[in-house]
């Protein structure tokens, strides 16, 4: 898709000594501005249509679009048996998400800010994490753990620890945290058709910023690879410089 604001006319043009005026024609087409909420609703919506295993559950996912919009629509458009409201209560809800994953579904487990993931922390380290290991690979998880991560404003500290470091040194978890929209798209949905647990952490501040959102990310198909590096500008070696190691960008 591609945004077209309307009709420009080019400037006037002097031919000898006269004056004419150039035809009516269309401006450049603008790329696509799509903000990080948007692109992980895009993305999960993708998945839930895609896959009828994929379902969404947490505190006010359903009803209230999410407390921070991120699944807004999802409710009415895929039903109360694929978007679930919950009770408050992590510990309760995160082991209901993990069980459905060893039976065979594939859940997203929301949590309203990732401070809160230490009432479910037995949960996802100890039942999650571990149960592919102790199973001997017979018995994999495919759930993803998603939900605002880190230091946001004006929510005080029970709500603005950053748990990065915390999950990243967890044995059988695998642990993203996109910043633009296309990287949001694009590991929420490798993270829902990963067959391990993935712990998505997106970060509040970030939610309703706008990025250009490039033609291939709007593909229902598009995904980014989880454990290998995302070139996000092309470069190379200058072994002139006398500096060896040098890096050179180029457009």
């Amino acid at each position: 898709m591609a945004a077209v604001s309307g009709l420009m006319r080019r400037p006037l043009e002097q031919v000898g000594s006269g004056m004419r005026a150039s035809a009516w024609s269309l401006p450049a087409l603008r790329p696509l501005s799509v903000t990080v909420r948007e692109a992980i609703n895009q993305g999960m919506d993708e998945e839930l249509e895609r896959d009828e295993k994929v379902f969404l559950l947490g505190e006010e996912v359903a009803q209230y679009d999410g407390a921070y919009k991120v699944s807004r629509g999802l409710w009415k458009k895929y039903g109360d048996k694929r978007i679930i409201d919950t009770p408050i209560s992590e510990m309760g809800f995160a082991g209901i998400a993990v069980g459905a994953a060893m039976a065979g579904l594939r859940p997203i487990c929301e949590f309203m800010t990732f401070n809160f993931s230490m009432q479910a922390i037995d949960q996802v380290i100890n039942s999650a994490a571990k149960t592919y290991y102790m199973s001997g690979g017979l018995q994999p998880v495919p759930i993803v753990f998603r939900g605002p991560n880190g230091a946001s404003a004006g929510v005080a500290a029970q709500h603005s620890q950053c748990f990065a470091a915390w999950y990243g040194h967890c044995p059988g978890l695998k642990v993203v945290s996109p910043w633009n929209s296309e990287d949001a798209k694009g590991l929420i949905k490798s993270a829902i058709r990963d067959n391990n647990p993935v712990v998505v952490l997106e970060n509040e501040l970030m939610y309703g910023v706008p990025f250009e959102f490039p033609s291939e990310a709007q593909s229902k198909d598009f995904l980014i690879p989880i454990g290998k590096a995302k070139i996000e500008r092309q470069g190379r070696l200058s072994h002139s410089s006398p500096h060896w190691n040098r890096v050179e960008f180029y457009k």
